[in-house]
């Protein structure tokens, strides 16, 4: 007996050549359904991006040859069962039904059976998630579900479509990505579906994996919820840098939110809710989301129980040290790209600036100098981090901490050190325009004169060559 849809009023714009080619495929007997993330997108009252098409009753060959007449095909995708158009300057996919089962090692080891006579029920079930098994209809205006991904959406849940969900662990981490984006959890079910695949972690490429953890940096609405998700689905352990902060003690009068895992959690969730990090351009999302995960992988090398201000305590000497090499470590196992890393690693490592500060505040010099430490990086990015570190103590909150950060937010901007290190204003041109000649000693003078700069010796061009006269004169006197 035919499975029978629950039916739901969608208003999902189409581009007009994409309607257009629907039309065309409609008149020659096909039934064209959108599918997957635009559908789900749409129903969050977000703006579609992509629209991939499948159609039914029509064989492939048909497709390519009624496309034809309105733009340029291609049958790239044939062993996909997918015919490529490109009109008007956008590309378009448009797919035949077909079942997938596991052919081999891999997210290529499928073997796929094309068939446009299959039940829509039917092909869906190679679907991922419920919430990306809905159907749009371009001649009803509907959403369909077959799945119940209407009421997953509504109640933010993640839950797989049929069993056919663990022939490609990398369902796993695109649900950790998903749980961030959309504010989900996994459903009991799928959590426990996802603990008994999770030895296939090590078929997936490095680059794949990378790729689900940049899309969670980037594009989440809420970090956290794709980090529980991700301790759910029972695949932290495959990520021991951040396994290592769950039941991680801390001392409660300072961490009333409780172990470092929570803190992190807590962290993220305080980048979101009291920066303008939401508004900024995805990279720089990204490397901030990386660099609050990151800021306290350390602690679980320095946490000790011991004796401090009289009574014992939890404490972490060191942590931000450890960050270091520990993020290097996170970063490496999944050959994330050199330059974030490097960055997130920068951060890290300097992420307790504001918690020593001497009396009378940081000297100009001292901020010009972490500027320099943190390059790549930037002392912008590292106040997101620092107040998201901050922050991500609730309930507790240090009036003395946000006075410090809003007074480096102004330094910062008045050194003009919010977006990188001063750049040297003695060059090597102006050396050789001396009479110096390329040597050896290029480096140490040119060096030189940069400490002197950041000590505030000197602020401009003409001022820098002024310096650099004294600096010969006492140097010859000293010899």
């Amino acid at each position: 007996m035919p499975v029978e849809p629950k039916r739901q009023p969608l208003a999902l714009e189409l581009p007009r050549p994409l309607e257009s080619a629907i039309e065309t495929l409609r008149n020659a007997g096909g039934r064209c359904r959108i599918v997957g993330g635009s559908v789900r997108d749409a129903l969050l009252g977000l703006i579609p991006k992509d629209f991939d098409v499948e159609v039914y009753g029509l064989d492939l060959d048909a497709i390519s040859e009624k496309l034809s007449q309105i733009g340029k095909t291609d049958l790239v995708g044939k062993s996909f069962a997918v015919v490529k158009l490109w009109t008007r300057g956008e590309e378009y996919d448009f797919a035949i039904p077909r079942r997938e089962s596991k052919s081999g090692t891999g997210h290529r080891g499928f073997a796929i059976e094309a068939d446009a006579r299959m039940s829509e029920f039917d092909a869906l079930q190679r679907r991922d998630f419920t919430i990306n098994a809905l159907l749009y209809d371009p001649a009803s205006k509907q959403a369909l579900d077959y799945c119940g991904g209407l009421d997953d959406l509504k109640n933010r849940i993640l839950r797989h479509v049929s069993p056919a969900f663990s022939e490609d662990p990398l369902r796993v981490l695109r649900g950790m990505q998903f749980a961030g984006r959309f504010r989900m959890s996994l459903h009991p079910e799928t959590a426990a579906l996802c603990r008994a695949i999770r030895n296939e972690f090590h078929s997936l490429s490095k680059e794949r994996v990378w790729g689900e953890w940049e899309k969670w940096a980037s594009r989440s609405t809420s970090l956290s919820h794709g980090l529980r998700a991700l301790q759910d689905s029972g695949w932290l352990p495959h990520f021991p840098e951040l396994n290592a902060l769950v039941g991680l003690p801390q001392d409660p009068a300072w961490h009333p939110e409780g172990d470092v895992w929570a803190h992190t959690c807590c962290c993220l969730d305080a980048l979101i809710q009291h920066t303008d990090w939401a508004s900024l351009p995805p990279t720089k999302r990204a490397l901030l989301a990386f660099g609050t995960l990151c800021h306290d992988l350390g602690k679980a090398r320095s946490t000790r129980w011991a004796l401090k201000r009289g009574a014992k305590h939890w404490i972490s000497p060191g942590h931000d040290t450890n960050s270091v090499w520990l993020a290097q470590q996170f970063f490496d196992r999944m050959r994330a790209p050199h330059l974030i890393r490097d960055k997130v690693m920068r951060l890290v490592g300097n992420h307790h600036f504001l918690n020593t500060v001497p009396e009378g505040g940081h000297s100009d010099a001292s901020l010009r100098r972490l500027s320099k430490r943190l390059a790549p990086a930037t002392s912008e990015e590292l106040h997101y981090v620092m107040v998201s570190d901050h922050r991500g103590r609730p309930p507790f909150v240090s009036k003395a901490q946000d006075k410090r950060l809003a007074q480096f937010k102004q330094r910062i901007q008045e050194l003009d050190l919010k977006e990188s290190a001063p750049k040297p204003l003695l060059q090597g041109r102006d050396l050789i325009a001396r009479g110096f000649k390329p040597n050896p000693d290029f480096k140490s003078l040119l060096e030189s004169a940069y400490e002197a700069q950041l000590d505030g010796a000197f602020s401009s061009h003409a001022q820098a060559q002024a310096w650099f006269d004294d600096f010969l004169q006492s140097r010859d006197r000293a010899n």
